[in-house]
């Protein structure tokens, strides 16, 4: 039999102890092709946060530069008197007349967007407070930072202006009438015919229309756009 001493080492037949060196466990390639794949999931994720980020940044400089929609102007070409129509009614007698004008309006463009109104606009006309008139504008598109002409028949009633006729007797003494129009055209703008917005054209003119030459004398037109 085998005897120990006092050491507590086996003599004898007895084999000798040793610690065996442990060899590093070898990968499961399953796990290997997790780690990819969780690795590729994550790249993918960043890669989708960045795009995202520099496209709400180029949105947001779009937005702040070439959408942000600046006001056009608009100034009076040309005034031609295209139509007058007396009209009598009975059997009370009450004499009216309609004076039709052809008015050519230049506006300008200042954006970088195109601004299309495909169902036209509206113009109505006030005399000291008073409607008299109303002219329908027809369809038309202006250019990115272009001009363009706009016509519109403005369709004058006589017979209202008589509302105050102590006031209409002085005007025409004077030679020159005080009159306003506000005009609105719906339409839409489109930025490189891809960023497409609905907007609407308001423009407030005053302006003095000379009765001799049946004309307009000045004006003064406030326009703005509201997106």
């Amino acid at each position: 039999m085998a005897s120990t001493n006092g050491y507590g080492n086996v003599t004898g037949g007895g084999l000798p102890t040793h610690t065996a060196t442990s060899k590093p466990p070898v990968d499961d390639p399953r796990h290997q092709k997790q780690r990819l794949r969780r690795r590729r999931g994550c790249l993918c994720c960043a890669c989708l946060a960045v795009t995202l980020v520099l496209v709400a940044v180029v949105l947001l400089i779009l937005f702040l530069t070439v959408l942000r929609v600046r006001d056009p102007t608009t100034r009076l070409v040309s005034t031609r008197l295209i139509g007058v129509a007396p009209r009598l009614t009975f059997p009370a007698l009450n004499i009216q007349l309609n004076v039709t004008l052809l008015l050519t309006v230049s506006v300008h463009n200042p954006n970088p967007a195109s601004f299309s109104f495909p169902s036209g606009g509206h113009t109505d006309l006030t005399y000291r407070g008073a409607h008299v008139g109303d002219a329908e504008i027809d369809p038309g598109r202006v250019p990115s930072k272009g001009d363009a002409d706009v016509k519109l028949a403005l369709t004058l009633q006589a017979d209202r202006f008589a509302g105050d006729l102590a006031q209409l007797v002085t005007d025409v003494e004077t030679g020159s009438l005080p009159l306003e129009a506000s005009t609105r055209i719906p339409g839409r703008v489109a930025v490189f015919g891809v960023f497409k917005r609905h907007a609407v054209a308001y423009s407030d003119c005053s302006f003095v229309f000379g009765v001799a030459e049946l004309g307009v004398r000045s004006q003064e037109c406030r326009d703005h756009t509201k997106l």
